[in-house]
């Protein structure tokens, strides 16, 4: 009996072993399987199956330019010498990879007429079979690193060459490391948009033309001098590739490195250099007639903000123009006089187009009724929008076609920018609604909506904000430090059918982590992403936004140790907000409100107030977190979501004998002092307690540039006159005057006030003109001349009637 039972066991001890060896993750990426994992989460967990990097595979660089030619490595993983690669992106792009001498598999990126990740699938075997699975990031050619691509030396010059004054050799500069080979040739590839706008046939094309150069020295340099293209000319818009000379001309997909889309001002025809003026005043006009024809865009993009200051806070719905950039300088080309511009993020629903808003020194919107810096909408956005393919939604290219080329035409190269700015008026910001903004941070201390001040030190995963309406959840989770105190260590969210976001802290709490679907992301190559359904940037490893369709954003910033998460929701959300950052809706005593209460508790009384905070405990079916460590796992995943064993200190501690106690005082004052102590004294930190005041202060800020502002619109001048002032806000005077030779009628000054209407009445110019004087002279004449007659009537009819009178008078004598 014993026997057989030994038998048993080591048969099941052999099946399992079998089962264990037989489970691989090739085509099982992203699942969980019996006896390992080829999730995203298992390399912390190490629950990993042995083969799980070898067919779930990472590449490097994770990125590159939408026009494709990137050499990218298979990390983790080697291949015969036999091996035939080749790699499938979005389920129907190939290219030919390669095995190089050290046994690495490589893919080169295709021309892509999208951003964002792209799903890559490798062959070893000439494409048979599809077994390794991996990601790859398109990114548009503006937000390229330049490290990526080829530079045009002097672009301005590029753009304007065969205008007046503008001529001579040409140069462009690249990294050699791109192309590896030893010689290149240089070609010029065109891009268009065909088909009839706003129907099923309406397509994207790149195209090679011809070349510049073959079989030159890869040196990391071209110089030419270049040459009108008749067969050619009628392509305006494209892109340089510098590539192997050992491809035939214009052969797609292989390894290049590509300068930006720009415009060909330099290859256009003979008539071009010629009259630049003549020849693109026809194409201006020819522009004209086609807008006329297309549908209008205007009324469904969002205004623009009223000032710079709201522009810049405005996080979820505006995001910095990368052409017109004041905190890195740029010289705003196509926006002369503005300092910032900002474009809307999100494309307008139906016809996929964009908003730029514009902003001079004094913070002031720019509009184009004023000056040829002005805002313009665009019929295309310049970022694309999904599903991106097919114009007007193809990423930069479909922009250019219809919104810069035409600028070029009628305002850069030729004086006739009143064609254009017909088409691209300004929005002004009279229907601009800036969003309202609510912060956690610190130990955690919350400001709601409606500006309800509290602090919530619960140990746990808590629902910050729930908008069923919008399918908006955001998540929060507090660890405990020092003792009595708690802190933010992870902000998660997902929006409708979004991918899930986490930010949380990173080893050594001295950087934040980004999570997509529990899978990092890394922004060492590139500070901004278009995910399905949400938007991220990360500038640096203490600073993420994220950015969603409805217009909700989440700022997460890194102070001192801890997470500060600030949220700004669109008026949209009015009224249907609930979680720990309250209700928006501008009634303060309904933001405690607990999750299953309909009675908000009183916000001075710290321990309801705890009792609050608690009740907004996440479930375990609707938890969003990653929880790929053992003390995750522990802490939050196998345990209660409020842990009802923590309890913090309810007030500040008042003990003199503190050592911190006096630097208290020195370091927390005015609004913030309550929170700041409490972070010094129980946190027993004074780089949180500065953190906090940081926060506090910066989250007061924001609300101050978010106050709504009121605008009375564009004053037009007069005709035959003119204008002082282009700032229409509340309490700002416009003067106005006439031209030499009128005179003004109606009012001088006009003021913008409080109701959103300006002061006094129209302003007329009226000719004033010698005929004038000489009718004013002829009149005061006539008038001199009819008074002398009056008088002298009078002067006779008073002489005889005093005759008549003296003749009565002496026959009365005779009489009497």
């Amino acid at each position: 009996m014993m026997e057989t039972c030994t038998a048993v066991t080591l048969i099941l001890l052999l099946s399992g072993i079998s089962g264990t060896l037989s489970e691989s993750c090739e085509g099982e990426c992203g699942q969980s399987l019996s006896s390992c994992s080829c999730h995203p989460t298992c390399a912390s967990l190490e629950s990993c199956c042995p083969d799980y990097k070898e067919f779930c595979v990472e590449f490097s660089p994770q990125s590159g330019s939408i026009l494709g030619g990137t050499d990218f490595l298979l990390l983790h993983v080697t291949f015969n010498q036999s091996s035939q690669i080749v790699c499938r992106f979005n389920n129907d792009i190939r290219t030919e990879g390669y095995v190089d001498d050290s046994d690495r598999g490589h893919c080169i990126s295709p021309l892509l007429y999208q951003t964002g990740w792209v799903s890559v699938e490798i062959s070893s075997n000439y494409g048979i079979t599809f077994n390794r699975v991996g990601s790859w990031l398109a990114v548009h050619t503006g937000k390229l690193d330049s490290k990526f691509k080829a530079v045009l030396v002097n672009s301005t010059k590029w753009q304007y060459y065969g205008t007046p004054q503008v001529g001579g050799p040409l140069q462009m500069t690249w990294n050699t490391s791109l192309v590896r080979a030893p010689r290149v040739n240089i070609e010029l590839w065109g891009y268009r948009e065909t088909g009839r706008a706003y129907s099923d046939q309406w397509r994207a094309q790149w195209k090679y033309l011809y070349s510049l150069a073959t079989d030159s020295a890869n040196n990391g340099g071209f110089t030419f001098v270049p040459q009108p293209s008749p067969e050619f000319s009628s392509w305006e818009l494209g892109a340089l590739r510098v590539s192997s000379n050992a491809n035939p001309n214009g052969l797609m997909n292989v390894e290049a490195a590509w300068t930006e889309d720009h415009a060909l001002a330099w290859h256009l025809e003979q008539k071009f250099r010629e009259n630049s003026q003549a020849w693109a005043l026809d194409k201006c006009l020819a522009w004209d007639r086609l807008e006329n024809d297309l549908p209008n865009f205007l009324s469904e993009i969002i205004d623009c903000p009223c000032t710079l200051a709201q522009a810049r806070a405005d996080t979820g719905r505006f995001h910095t123009d990368y052409g017109c950039d004041m905190e890195k300088g740029s010289v705003c080309t196509y926006h002369p006089g503005s300092i910032h511009c900002v474009r809307a993020i999100q494309a307008s629903p139906r016809y996929g187009a964009g908003q730029q808003c514009c902003y001079d020194s004094s913070g002031a919107q720019v509009l184009t009724a004023d000056s040829i810096g002005g805002s313009t909408p665009d019929r295309a956005h310049d970022w694309g929008s999904p599903p991106y393919r097919d114009p007007p939604r193809v990423p930069g290219q479909s922009h250019w076609v219809y919104d810069v080329l035409s600028f070029y035409y009628c305002c850069l190269w030729s004086d006739n920018c009143h064609y254009y700015f017909k088409h691209r008026p300004s929005s002004d910001c009279r229907r601009y609604q800036p969003p309202t903004s609510a912060v956690v941070f610190g130990d955690p201390h919350f400001i709601t909506f409606d500006g309800i001040r509290y602090s919530f030190n619960g140990k746990g995963e808590y629902n910050l904000l729930i908008a069923p309406g919008k399918h908006l959840t955001i998540q929060g989770r507090t660890e405990q430090v020092n003792g009595s105190a708690t802190k933010l260590s992870s902000v998660v969210m997902k929006e409708a059918y979004s991918d899930i976001i986490e930010v949380r802290l990173f080893t050594g709490d001295d950087n934040l982590q980004v999570l997509q679907n529990q899978k990092q992301l890394l922004f060492n190559e590139q500070t901004w992403m278009d995910l399905s359904g949400v938007f991220v940037f990360s500038p640096s490893g203490t600073n993420v936004t994220v950015m969603f369709p409805s217009g909700a954003g989440v700022e997460v910033r890194l102070r001192g140790n801890a997470i500060t998460a600030t949220v700004l929701l669109p008026e949209e959300f009015y009224n249907s907000t609930q979680g720990l950052l309250g209700n928006m809706n501008g009634v303060p005593g309904d933001d405690l409100l607990a999750a299953h209460g309909t009675v908000a508790v009183n916000g001075s009384n710290a321990e309801e107030v705890f009792g609050f905070g608690a009740s907004w405990a996440v479930s375990n079916t609707s938890a969003l977190f990653t929880y790929d460590s053992k003390y995750l796992l522990d802490t939050f995943y196998n345990s209660s979501r409020h842990d009802p064993d923590f309890i913090p200190e309810f007030s500040v501690p008042e003990i003199p004998d503190d050592p911190f106690y006096n630097i208290t005082s020195d370091i927390c004052s005015g609004d913030d002092s309550h929170f700041c102590r409490y972070d010094i004294l129980v946190g027993r930190s004074l780089e949180l307690g500065k953190a906090t005041k940081v926060s506090f202060r910066s989250h007061v800020s924001l609300v101050e540039d978010l106050k709504p502002v009121i605008s009375c619109g564009w004053l037009a001048p007069p005709i035959d006159g003119k204008k002082e002032g282009t700032t229409y806000l509340q309490g700002a005077t416009v003067r106005l005057l006439c031209d030499d030779g009128f005179v003004l009628q109606g009012s001088a000054e006009r003021t913008c006030r409080a109701d959103g209407t300006w002061s006094g009445g129209d302003t007329f110019c009226v000719v004033h003109s010698s005929d004038d004087n000489t009718a004013i002279i002829a009149g005061s004449v006539v008038g001199a001349l009819l008074a002398i007659a009056l008088i002298t009537i009078g002067l006779v009819f008073w002489a005889k009637k005093r005759d008549r009178l003296r003749r009565s008078s002496a026959r009365l004598s005779v009489n009497l």
